[in-house]
């Protein structure tokens, strides 16, 4: 793909841009949310959804979908429903 005439992508300030999942079920009746461990600052050790960047060569149900199979080993994505809810953009939310 070529770039348009005039345009300058280094022009713009690059950022970050993560997918984050809210993983739900019923167990017993009971609402279940899937929580991680964060390995990594911050937050080392503290529970977390589970989530990450999105790589520039993918969307972001590709992030999610290679999140949730990196940080929870779930692989075998028969029967499960993903859609996105909400986006969440206020600059500072992630101290990262």
């Amino acid at each position: 793909m070529t770039s348009p005439e005039g345009y300058d992508k280094y022009a713009f300030e690059p950022y970050a841009v993560t997918a984050d999942l809210t993983v739900l079920t019923l167990r017993a009746g009971t609402l279940q949310v899937l929580l991680v461990e964060r390995g990594q600052e911050p937050y080392a050790g503290r529970w977390a959804l589970p989530g990450g960047f999105v790589l520039p060569d993918e969307s972001a149900e590709e992030a999610a979908w290679r999140e949730l199979a990196e940080e929870t080993g779930v692989t075998d994505a028969s029967g499960l429903h993903l859609e996105q809810l909400r986006t969440y953009s206020e600059p500072g939310r992630d101290p990262r």
